[in-house]
């Protein structure tokens, strides 16, 4: 087994390398930093056990000595283990010291480098750190020494005569005696200076200023500080995105929600992930689904109104080609793509996603006409089964799966009280969601994936503001844009105000998609 040093990257989830994601995959632990993105630990096996090492200025919670001695214990212990740490291993995050103690141990290990703040957030934030012919050169330095070496160990005044751009790390706490060194050592006093904070995050805020005036301005850590004629640069394109400085609250169950989010971040959405709904086995243990399934061939339809269904149902098939004289029906083209990663191709999807366009749409029965298999949540409306069989259709509906309510951690829930707009994508969410978070809870904006789910909002007195036309996971990104899009540089980031500084970046259902299908069981 092998202990792996995974840089985490400078924020963004998705800025995490592939093999960072393949071994965190297949950890059995996963030992991480305060600034790790929550959604990465996600990426690691649900039994996965996670270890929170993370220092905050005066916190540790584990001491650096401590941490070596655990990694090396687990390995020996024979585990898979992931050393999850912000930025890059060995760019100032004492990589080096724990590669060193597991190879003293003769535990085998693996560095995997991860993207560093140090490039990330000016990037993020519209400052390339070197320019063809004025910047040829850049020195990353950092700002956290040790208070007791007097003026420290960073020879500041090399680094200025240096010239070049000059990237500052962990510098905050010791601007002052920074700047004023760097100014000492002969930069000019109006050289352009930036601090990015929080770069490549939604809550990303740049000051721009002077090397003189930076500390003008409030700065807080964790931030990145840019020297040098570059930070005059502003070649904005993270704050232009269309949600930037929107807090959205995803409801979907976790297994589901990955899609929503990603979507979400990538218009530039802080998103909170506050599943209302998990997904489990049916009370009977899928017992009638198996049953259904061992005679399906008896069957002349079998129809799907989600991808949870599709998936339920073809984990207790045996070999697809049991469905070669059996019609298959889809509602939404989420539940259509789930079957087609099972080489199927629906004959039926309704122009509408909901069970009423497929009623219309469903063929009358002919003579001798088989049964109906409909395959979908424990708990769901009648209006699909009903209207088959008063249409002349046998009707088998069998549980593939059943929603139960979620269990949010309090920090979420606070996230979400301060968010503008939640999303629901079926009706289970609004209820369990309520029935777990509160009203209090639900922020101002309510955004439903279609009118089935829209009406069960309202009949809880919820107001809802945004209602996709179409009712996928598609039409409703696009209907909360269209609400709350405030064009290039305009929405401020949650918590800022509008000021002398630029806001632009950062550092340091049921169904699950199209899911017309949950707005119609």
């Amino acid at each position: 087994m092998t202990v792996y040093l995974v840089g985490a990257g400078p924020g963004d989830p998705g800025l995490v390398t592939v093999r960072g994601a393949e071994v965190l995959g297949r950890a059995d632990v996963v030992v991480h930093d305060r600034l790790s993105a929550a959604e990465l630990l996600d990426l690691a096996p649900p039994a996965a056990e996670r270890i929170d090492v993370g220092k905050a200025p005066g916190r540790h919670t584990m001491t650096q000595d401590a941490i070596s001695t655990l990694l090396v214990e687990r390995g020996r212990a024979g585990q898979e283990v992931v050393r999850l740490k912000g930025g890059d291993p060995y760019v100032f995050a004492r990589g080096g010291e724990e590669a060193a103690a597991l190879a003293q141990a003769g535990v085998d290990f693996e560095v995997v480098p991860g993207i560093t703040s140090a490039l990330a957030a000016p990037a993020a934030a519209g400052i390339p750190v070197t320019l063809r012919y004025s910047s040829t050169s850049f020195t990353v330095v950092t700002g956290h020494e040790d208070p007791a070496s007097g003026e420290g160990s960073v020879d500041w005044e090399a680094v200025a005569r240096l010239g070049g751009t000059i990237v500052i790390l962990m510098a905050v706490a010791r601007w002052p005696a920074i700047s004023e060194r760097l100014l000492g050592a002969g930069l000019a006093p109006d050289t352009p200076a930036a601090a990015v904070r929080w770069g490549t995050l939604p809550r990303q805020h740049t000051t721009r200023a002077t090397l003189a005036t930076l500390g003008d301005h409030p700065l807080d850590a964790p931030s990145v500080i840019v020297v040098g004629e570059v930070a005059a640069c502003d070649l904005g394109w993270f704050e232009r995105r269309p949600l930037y400085g929107r807090r959205v609250v995803v409801t979907r169950a976790r297994e589901q929600a990955s899609e929503l989010s990603s979507r979400l971040r990538a218009l530039g959405a802080d998103v909170v992930e506050l599943p209302a709904i998990a997904i489990e086995d049916p009370a009977d243990g899928g017992a009638a689904l198996r049953a259904a399934v061992a005679r399906i061939a008896r069957y002349q339809w079998v129809v799907f109104t989600s991808p949870n269904g599709v998936h339920r149902t073809f984990a207790e098939v045996p070999d697809t080609r049991a469905l070669g004289g059996v019609r298959v029906a889809a509602i939404g083209p989420g539940t259509a793509d789930a079957l087609s990663r099972y080489r199927i191709v629906p004959d039926l999807v309704p122009e509408r996603f909901v069970a009423e366009s497929l009623l219309a749409a469903f063929p009358a029965p002919g003579p001798g006409a088989g049964p109906v298999l409909l395959a979908r949540a424990a708990v769901a409306r009648d209006v699909l089964p009903q209207g088959l069989r008063a249409s002349g259709w046998e009707v088998d509906v069998v549980d593939a799966y059943r929603t139960v309510p979620a269990e949010p951690t309090v920090e979420a829930l606070d996230a979400a009280a301060d968010a503008d707009a939640i999303t629901f994508t079926s009706s289970s969410t609004v209820a369990n969601y309520l029935a777990i978070a509160g009203r209090d809870h639900v922020p101002p904006v309510v955004a439903c994936i279609g009118p089935v789910t829209a009406a069960t909002a309202r009949e809880h007195d919820l107001p809802v503001a945004v209602e996709a036309e179409v009712h996928t996971i598609d039409g409703l990104i696009d209907a909360l844009v269209s609400h709350l899009g405030k064009g290039p540089g305009v929405a401020q980031p949650p918590g800022e105000a509008a000021s002398t500084t630029i806001s632009d970046g950062e550092a340091a259902p049921e169904e699950r998609s199209g899911g017309g299908a949950s707005d119609s069981a």
